[in-house]
Parts: C-alpha cells; structure tokens; sequence
C-alpha cells in the first residue's frame, strides 16, 4: 500500500472508530461496529492481495460497495466521502456496484447536488444509472423531476418505461402515466399490470377493466399480480358478471391456488354478498397468510356472526394490527364495550401497535360505557403513539370526554388541535349538548366556519336529548333557509319532537317532504312517521304508513305495537305481535314492555304471564325492572292487589319506586286502604321528593272518607318541603305553542287573556249546571 493511500485508510478507519464509539453511547449507531469490523478486513485486503489478480480485485470492490451501502443505512455521510474519495483514488468509482452505492447513499444522506454531480460524471451512457436515478427521484418525492430526467434518456428499455408509469399512478397522475403508456413501444405485461393497479388504487376501476381487456388482445398473459388487480376492479365497480368470467380464466391459468389471488377472491365475494363461496375459497387454500384469515374474519363480520368470527380470531396463526383492530371495531360498533376494550388491552400486551382505526373504536367503547379511568389510559396511549393530532381520533376523544362530563377537557383537546375539520366542530358541539350546556353549543354553532346536513343534526339531537322540543323545530326551520337538505336522521330528530310535542299539524307537514325526497317509506324515516302519528292520536295515519314501509325492524314494530296499545287497541296490538313472531324479527326488550302494557289495559292476565315467562325461556331475555313493574300493574288494574304484593316480595330484583306506585295506583282504584298504606310508605321510602307517594295515598284516604288523614298527608308534605307541580294546559296556533298553569300570570298576554275568560264565565255556567 502506498503512502498516499495510506493516510486516505487512516481517515477512514478512525471514522468508522468514531462511529464505534459513537454506537456504544447510542444506540441508533449500533451497525457501527460492523463497519468498523469491516475496515479492518478491507486494511488486510489492501495490504496482503495484488490487483494484478482478478478474484482479489473483484473482492475489493464488492466490500468497498458493501462499506458503502451500510454507510447509507446509518447515514454515515463522513465514512461515505472518505469511502468516495479512496474509490476514486484507485480507480473503482465507477464500477457500477460502487456508483450505484454512491448514488444511494448520497440519496439517504440528503444529498442531492453530490448524487447529481457523479451521475452526470459517470451515468450519461449507462441506462440502468439513469433508471436507478428516476426511480429514487420519484421515490422521494419529486416525480416532476423524475419525469423530465426520463425524457432527457438517449436510450430506453422496458425498465425505464414501466418504472415511469408505475411511478406516476402510485402518485395518482394516471393520466400522465396513460400517456406514457400510450408512448411506449415495448409493452410487457408488467406495465400492463402497473397501469390497472393505478386505476384500481385511484377507484378508476371501469378504466382498469378496460385495461385488462385491452392486453388480453394483445396477447398478453396476465399474471397474479395483474389477477389481483381485476378483482379488486370488479369488486370496486360492481361487475360481478365479469368476475365470474376472470375467475374462470384464473382457473385455467392454474393460480386458483396463488395465495394474493385468493385473498382477493374472498373479498370479491364478500362484496357479491356471497360469504358461503367466500368461506369456501378460504378453505380451499393451499398456504394461508394473515390476509387471508382477516379477509375469513370479515366475513363472518358480514354474515353478523361475532361469535364465529372470535372463534376464528382465537385460531389464527398470526395476527396484524388490521386483524385486531378489525376485531375491536366490530366489537364496539355491536355494543360490546368491554370486550372492544380488553382485545385493546391484549393487543398492547402483545406488542402491535394500535393503528388510527383501533385508536377510534376503543375510544369509542370507553364513550359508550361512560367510562373515564379507562378513556385516559386509552388517551395516554393515543400520545405515547403520537396520533393526538389525527382529526379521527380527535374527534373520539372530544366525544368520549363529554360523555363522561368532562366537556371542558373535550374543549381543551378541541382547542389544541393545529387543524380543524368540520368532524371536530360537529363533535365538540354535539359533546356540549351531551354536557347538558345548550349555551356554549349554541355559541359554537355559531362559529362553525362552514355547516353540513351532520353540523345541523348535531344540534337537532342535541336539543332533543335535552327535551327542548321548540328549539327542535325553530332549528329546523334555520336548517331549510339555509339551503340544507335534510337527511333520514333530520326527519327522524325532528318527527319525535313532533311526537313529544304533539305537534300533528307540523308532522303532517314533514310527512309531506319526507314523500317529495322520496324517503317516506324508508325503514328509520317510516318508522318515526309511525311513532309521530301513534302519539298524536291519528292511528290509521300511523297503520297506514306502517303497512307501507317495504322493511321493517324490530324498532319499527315495537312503535307500531306500542302505538295500538297506547290507543286503546290492545287486542290489535297483540295480534300484531303474533303477526311479527313469524317474520325473522325476534322480540326485544322494549317489545315486550309494550305487549305487556297492552295485556294490562285488557286485563288479560293469563296472556300477560305468558309472554312475561317467554321472555327468558323462549328468546333468553332477562326481564327488567320495567318488565315486573308493567306486571304490577297487570295485577293492580285487575284488582289482584294481594297477587300483586306477593309477586313483588318474590322479584328477583330490587322493586323500583314505580314498581310500588302501580300497586299504590291500583289501591286509589279499588278502594284497599289497607295494601295502599303499606305501598305508599314504599314509595315514600325510595323517593323522599316525590309527591306521587302522597298524593296518591291522599286520594286512598279521601275515597274512604278519612279526611283526618288526607289532612295528615298534606300537612307533611308542606313540613317536608314537597310541593305537587300545577297541571298545564296548552294550545298551539301556527308554530308558536303556548302553555298555561293555574293562576298563571307569566303569559305576555296574561292581561288580555284574563279579560276574555271573565266576559267566558257567564256563558259557560248554565253550560255546568
């Protein structure tokens, strides 16, 4: 070795010491070693081979190459230039093992004029630098760049062109990519490939099948990447009848077997609603990988089959975040909060980290039960991760921090966000009504830079959740001025606050708009059109538009049941009950509250312990505490008082107050003072600021004449402080509703009114005589 050389070895190797030293103190540099490993092999090399001899030159470049590209993988730009210099020294940089080196790692080391500088000094005549260099410009982002160096090429192979097009629809330019296509004069099934999955990736998947006809016609045969990509086009476009002719052609080309192609078939027939053929394909697979057992969980997930679908996710071999996050999804969405939040649990503790997806669902299920100490263990993680700022999960936690009333640490979250969609603006408004703070969502509302039909429902339901049924309708009013259109879910909101009004009028007209958008009979705006006009008193409007509606849900029967019943019609009501019991709909709780308020106003006491016990040993429903309550009163209503007493000593559960109430009710009905005292003090007892409890036992003692004792009763009640609240009568004229109390002198025009009612008197008195 030379004395020039060297000094040029010992600039390299105290480098690649330093760069030793350097990993023992972090980490990151840990490869260091090995560089430094190497240098001393390269040192023996130099000093012991001869570059007269073929077999020890030819291993003198592949290490300098190797020295080089493990100075790109930890950015080791000094032990790089010193590497470059001894390269050109001794006359091996432009060895195309080395120049390749160089350019990558000039291109990690961020880099650009240096790799620029020797491409130009070396590559001009050699075709596969100047592909190398597209590739990495457009791999990092300049594609533009990438493109004009592709149209400066003196020459071209079929690399450079499908490297230009594969580049280009990765990047979403597919039309740019076509017209290279078009352009080129040597098409490959590769590049044939590469333009049908840009139209797939960009959801241009009619132009992808148009893409695959058109190389089947030249001739070509397609491979399983290009199989792949057709099925994933006709899936996304819907042409089933051509999936099955590609199936077939798969088939014949012998990849029925080929793992991608498989894992594509499934989720094609899941999309065709076919989960048997889907299972079917699944079973017949030779190899198996973790796409396919997440594409078999999905569709037992389509098939609404969440015990099967666990059974699976226990049996899988391996699993991916998709797999658990896709199980934690569905276990929220489907109400089982905890479950969604001890898979997150496992997922931690088997070391996958949590995606945007898995983020968003737990956070979800930690909303839904309410639950704070488990929504900040969620949140920690969501900033150990670093996904704080994603506008998805944003949005959760604003939603979960409210539900659990913590709406100001929802607004904080709000606040710190850098960017804002209207996702976040929806949520923190909907978090303030949740909150019970009408004022600050108003405000916020008000704020909002832009509005969508989901900004108006936000605060629909929010008024709606807090019972202020005016606000309802005055909002939306504001929603159709403004240009809106109304959703299902508008209807919906806006149809039960006609319902809790009542407002028939205003109903009648909403039915109207609801025919004109086409929706009238569609299943949740149907469905509230059949509650709004049970509870309005019109139940032939309510039948009518129930029998029109050409699906039906559970929900949707419970209204219409519970609809007849509270009309009266409680014969009818149980026969549409029967009439449900043979569709494929079974009952639900709310159902059997109403078939069992129905057996009570017909005192059918035999049918009423019926269809209690069928709650649990027909359809496995554990009754509620509504369930034995609607019983008491079954009993009470038919004068069954001591029946009545003896079933609620044997509930299973603690009676509520409502529970003593119907028995105290059915005491008031048939005069037993007696039971009646002993039920009242039951109430009293678990509701001390009812005025239920004593008013009723009130009315017991005044229907046998014990006057001594209602005075008694209202002597406590003014001792403790407990006062009955007036009854209210009200009217609507136009949109404006007005309420009027005994007494009331709180109406603008309480004057007037009283005037009216004065000279109303001596008419109305021979009327009562």
């Amino acid at each position: 070795m030379g004395a020039k050389n060297k000094v040029i070895f010992g600039r390299i190797y105290r480098s690649a010491t330093s760069c030793s030293t350097e990993s023992q103190s972090n980490p990151k540099f840990s490869s260091s070693i090995s560089i430094a490993s190497i240098f001393k092999s390269f040192k023996r090399k130099l000093v012991v081979g001869s570059f007269h001899s073929t077999p020890s030159f030819k291993s003198y470049v592949e290490t300098c190459a190797s020295l080089l590209r493990r100075c790109s993988c930890t950015h080791r730009l000094l032990s790089g230039l010193a590497l470059h210099g001894h390269a050109v020294k001794c006359g091996i940089s432009s060895d195309r093992s080395v120049f390749t080196k160089l350019l990558t790692m000039y291109s990690e080391c961020n880099r650009p004029a240096d790799q620029n500088r020797i491409f130009i000094e070396f590559a001009c005549s050699d075709i596969f630098s100047w592909n190398f260099m597209i590739t990495d410009l457009a791999r990092s982002g300049d594609i533009d760049t990438a493109s004009n160096l592709f149209d400066q090429m003196p020459e071209r192979n079929v690399v450079s062109w499908t490297i230009i097009i594969d580049e280009l629809v990765k990047r979403g330019r597919v039309r740019d990519a076509l017209g290279y296509f078009d352009r080129c004069p040597c098409h490959t099934v590769v590049s044939y490939t590469a333009m049908m999955n840009g139209f797939a990736r960009n959801g241009m998947y009619l132009d992808g099948l148009l893409m695959f006809r058109r190389m089947i016609r030249y001739g070509l045969m397609p491979n399983e990447i290009t199989f792949t990509c057709v099925i994933t086009a006709c899936g996304g476009c819907g042409e089933f009848d051509f999936a099955n002719s590609v199936v077939g052609m798969i088939i014949k080309n012998v990849f029925g077997q080929n793992l991608s192609v498989c894992n594509s078939l499934i989720t094609l027939y899941l999309r065709m609603g076919d989960a048997g053929m889907a299972r079917k394909v699944f079973n017949g697979m030779v190899e198996r990988d973790v796409v396919s057992w997440t594409a078999l969980l999905d569709v037992y997930f389509q098939m609404g089959d969440l015990k099967e679908a666990r059974h699976v996710f226990n049996e899988m071999p391996d699993r991916n975040e998709v797999s658990w996050s896709m199980m934690i999804a569905r276990y929220s969405q489907s109400g089982e909060a905890v479950e969604a939040l001890w898979l997150f649990k496992h997922m931690l503790c088997n070391g996958f980290k949590p995606n945007i997806s898995s983020f968003a669902s737990v956070i979800s299920a930690s909303a839904s039960l309410e639950n704070l100490l488990h929504g900040r263990s969620v949140h920690s993680h969501v900033v150990k991760f670093g996904c704080e700022n994603d506008i998805f999960v944003a949005s959760s936690l604003i939603d979960m921090y409210s539900k659990c009333g913590k709406s100001d640490d929802a607004r904080w979250i709000f606040d710190s966000l850098s960017m804002k969609n209207i996702v976040c603006w929806n949520a923190m408004v909907g978090g303030y009504f949740y909150d019970g703070r009408m004022v600050e969502a108003k405000h916020l509302f008000m704020q909002l830079p832009e509005r969508n039909a989901a900004s108006w429902n936000a605060m629909i339901s929010g008024f709606v959740q807090n019972e202020l049924y005016e606000d309802v309708l005055e909002t939306f009013n504001e929603m159709l001025t403004s240009g809106q259109v109304p959703s299902r879910m508008t209807f919906s909101s806006v149809l039960l606050a006609c319902a809790s009004l009542p407002s028939l009028e205003k109903g009648k007209n909403l039915h109207a708009k609801t025919i004109k958008l086409g929706i009238a009979t569609e299943i949740f705006v149907g469905t509230a059109l059949t509650d709004m006009y049970a509870k309005s008193g019109d139940i032939e409007s309510s039948k009518s538009v129930f029998c029109m509606m050409p699906e039906k849900n559970e929900v949707s029967w419970t209204a219409m049941i519970q609809g007849l019943a509270d009309s009266g019609l409680a014969e009818e009501s149980l026969a549409l009950f029967e009439d449900m019991k043979k569709t494929d709909i079974n009952p639900s709780e709310p159902m059997f509250l109403s078939i069992l308020f129905a057996c009570s106003h017909c005192r059918l006491v035999d049918k009423g312990f019926h269809y209690f016990e069928s709650m649990d040993k027909v359809y496995g429903i554990t009754p509620k505490e509504r369930h034995y309550t609607a019983m008491v009163d079954l009993l009470s209503r038919a004068g069954l008082l001591r029946e009545a007493e003896d079933f609620i000593k044997k509930m299973p559960i603690q009676p509520e107050a409502n529970t003593w109430a119907a028995l105290l009710s059915g005491c008031v009905t048939h005069g037993n003072d007696g039971i009646g005292e002993r039920a009242a003090k039951m109430v009293i007892e678990l509701e001390r600021q009812s005025t239920a409890g004593y008013v009723l036992l009130s009315n017991i003692y005044a229907s046998v004449g014990r006057w001594k004792d209602v005075a008694k009763v209202r002597t406590l009640m003014r001792e403790t402080g407990i006062t009955k609240g007036g009854g209210c009568s009200w009217i609507q004229i136009r949109d404006c509703f007005h309420a009027f109390y005994s007494w009331d002198s709180n109406h603008p025009n309480a004057l007037e009114i009283y005037e009216v009612l004065e000279l109303l008197i001596p008419e109305m008195i021979p009327c009562m005589l």
